[in-house]
């Protein structure tokens, strides 16, 4: 039988083996140095006191995470619903007009950027990191390489971007971020696969133990997609696998929970089942999930939309602050916080305070679903749009 290990109060290590215990425990007492280094925390990095306090920052009542991270071809997507060529002008002025929205930082703690618009600036000739310090809104960054098809799957995907990964995080940190982002995909009609979860474990995994090692707070991002027609129980039981596999090589790989943020999908039926789901049943089956392997050790829950209408994804974020829970459960929305936005500036300047002022009515509508105080009285009917989208890529 293999020998146990218990700690004394005299502080030596004793075996629990038959006839090897005193042997052991002189072995111990002439190498101290050794027994020391073995019960020896693991911190995260030099950074640790300051990731702790960045994440307590992002996850601040109230207020969530505005996310503007889409890559240039999928942001000029968005622009070409309104009519807009892909130009890098024409992105700035779009970036520009969130990032300088007056009172934004009343109900928005943090914002994912695309590395474009980390090291640009406004027409002004201001960092749009400056911008995002001066309204107490704390600069993040997207450090993925995207998906890729993943070999030996059920035709899934995996994500790339580590090697390079410490380097480009130490840039990002000397450039003003301070939190940063990793998105990886899981699909529920392709199995998931065993192969298909732990890779996106193991990738979260070590890209969060590099963004501590760096200074950033990682926010780790396993999205359930959307796709297909299962109920709802069936996407809880996948992200109840899925989340129980990110936290085993979270610790596997050292990384500091309080220093940590996450970005889970709320648990919905699939885009295509016949039974909507009410925003209390998606609350319950959510909080469900995340209690059973989620640490309140986290410090904060920041919801992806996920397709959902800008409405609906803030109903179910009210939902869930209808009860205590261990964590600060609020979003960091893309489409959900855009969508109007865009359809309101139509890239005109003379639309410019219209636009700002659709943002912030959906920023705040967030904030008090994120402190359970939402109503959808008076929503417009364009906030009531769908924006699921097949195999979502960004």
């Amino acid at each position: 039988m293999a020998a146990t290990l218990k700690l004394t109060p005299t502080s030596q290590w004793v075996s629990g083996g038959a006839g090897r215990s005193s042997d052991f425990r002189r072995s111990s007492l002439r190498t101290p140095a050794r027994r020391s280094a073995a019960v020896t925390p693991i911190r995260a990095s030099a950074y640790s006191d300051e990731l702790v306090q960045t994440a307590k920052s992002i996850a601040s009542p109230g207020r969530g995470i505005l996310a503007i991270d889409e890559s240039n071809a999928t942001c000029g997507k968005r622009l070409a619903s309104i009519g807009l060529e892909n130009t890098e002008p024409n992105r700035q002025a779009y970036r520009q007009l969130l990032l300088t929205t007056p009172g934004l930082g009343e109900f928005i703690s943090g914002a994912i950027l695309f590395e474009e618009t980390l090291y640009q600036s406004t027409t002004d000739g201001k960092k749009m990191v400056d911008c995002l310090r001066d309204a107490k809104i704390m600069p993040g960054i997207k450090v993925d390489k995207g998906l890729v098809p993943l070999p030996g799957s059920n035709n899934e995907s995996w994500c790339q971007g580590l090697d390079g990964l410490a380097s480009r995080c130490a840039e990002y940190y000397k450039q003003g971020a301070r939190f940063a982002k990793w998105r990886t995909v899981v699909s529920i009609p392709c199995g998931p696969s065993a192969l298909a979860v732990k890779e996106a474990a193991w990738g979260l995994a070590r890209y969060a133990s590099i963004a501590q090692d760096n200074g950033l707070v990682p926010i780790v991002e396993p999205e359930i997609l959307l796709d297909g027609d299962h109920a709802i129980e069936r996407t809880f039981e996948v992200a109840q696998k899925v989340w129980a596999e990110v936290f085993f090589y979270l610790s596997q790989n050292n990384v500091l929970l309080e220093g940590t943020l996450l970005k889970p999908s709320m648990v919905t039926p699939g885009a295509d089942h016949k039974t909507k789901a009410s925003p209390e049943t998606i609350a319950k089956f959510t909080l469900n999930m995340l209690k059973r392997t989620v640490p309140p050790a986290v410090p904060g829950i920041m919801f992806l939309s996920g397709g959902q209408s800008e409405m609906e994804a803030t109903l179910n974020l009210n939902a869930m602050n209808q009860s205590l829970n261990p964590w600060h459960v609020s979003f960091s929305y893309a489409r959900a916080l855009q969508n109007s936005v865009l359809k309101t500036w139509q890239g005109r300047p003379e639309n410019l305070e219209a636009a700002q002022k659709a943002l912030l009515a959906r920023a705040k509508a967030n904030s008090l679903a994120q402190l359970g105080r939402y109503t959808s009285e008076g929503e417009s009917d364009e906030s009531k749009a769908g924006m699921f989208q097949k195999g979502y890529t960004y």
